[in-house]
């Protein structure tokens, strides 16, 4: 697995950076986005699978993990930005992106940002639900999650958290409560995948097939014994399931 330190050449973004790790393989690119407050950490079990199968990124957008703090928290819109600025400096000129959890939200606004560039999308664990739009519904629906959750994904939860600082981290969770996705869906115009951990306490079955309804081109795919994290919990069956949607994309 490879790593990347990208300087981002925007003025408004002057100030950020982007660490990406990637393997290589046959295209279209896919590319992992993080969820709030966390980094790429619990995607690179997934993507490390994806050696040889398919070219494949994690990026640690600005502020997270190894990515460079940036002067100010950055809002959706603008990690959205960067992730689309990151990829033009990567040379990537189209791409599949997999979202998880408020990366779901990033990759929609990065599919409406350019969607000439974005192939498709993979959104595993698609936040926020409506109903639970308010920090005490988002926590008790954290903590039941949790539960269902690998053990060994807690400590790199934390760590990334500690990284991130409580200002970032508050402020991810925020845009992610606020962020009226359900108006973006039905403008995506790439085909989607929208994937739902079994137990995923944060993302309803009725939300997920809410969402799925609202993309003109999706269809959902629910996983077994899973909770939130597909990706960490079951990455080489997640890589199979991807290849089968990217095979009609």
């Amino acid at each position: 697995m490879q790593r990347t330190r990208t300087e981002l050449d925007r003025p408004d973004l002057s100030e950020a950076g982007v660490v990406a790790w990637h393997v290589e393989g046959p295209g279209p690119p896919l590319v992992c986005v993080h969820g709030a407050g966390v980094s790429s950490r619990e995607l690179l079990p997934f993507v490390s699978g994806r050696a040889g199968v398919r070219e494949t990124w994690a990026v640690d957008l600005p502020g997270f993990g190894s990515s460079r703090r940036s002067g100010r928290p950055l809002g959706l819109h603008d990690l959205a930005q960067a992730l689309d600025v990151w990829r033009q400096q990567a040379g990537l000129a189209e791409v599949v992106l997999l979202g998880c959890s408020f990366g779901c939200q990033i990759a929609v606004e990065a599919a409406l940002l350019a969607p000439e560039r974005v192939r498709g999308l993979v959104l595993v664990g698609p936040t926020t639900d409506p109903r639970a739009r308010t920090w005490q519904g988002q926590v008790r629906r954290w903590l039941r999650n949790a539960r269902c959750e690998p053990r060994r994904l807690a400590p790199l939860t934390f760590r990334d958290y500690r990284e991130a600082g409580p200002r970032r981290v508050v402020t991810s969770f925020a845009e992610s409560i606020h962020d009226r996705v359900e108006d973006k869906l039905p403008r995506v115009g790439a085909p989607a995948l929208v994937v739902r951990g079994e137990h995923d306490a944060l993302v309803p079955q009725d939300w997920a097939q809410r969402v799925t309804r609202l993309l003109p081109e999706a269809r959902l795919l629910v996983w077994p014994g899973a909770a939130h994290m597909v990706p960490f919990a079951a990455p080489d069956d997640l890589g199979s399931a991807v290849e089968d949607f990217l095979a009609a994309v």
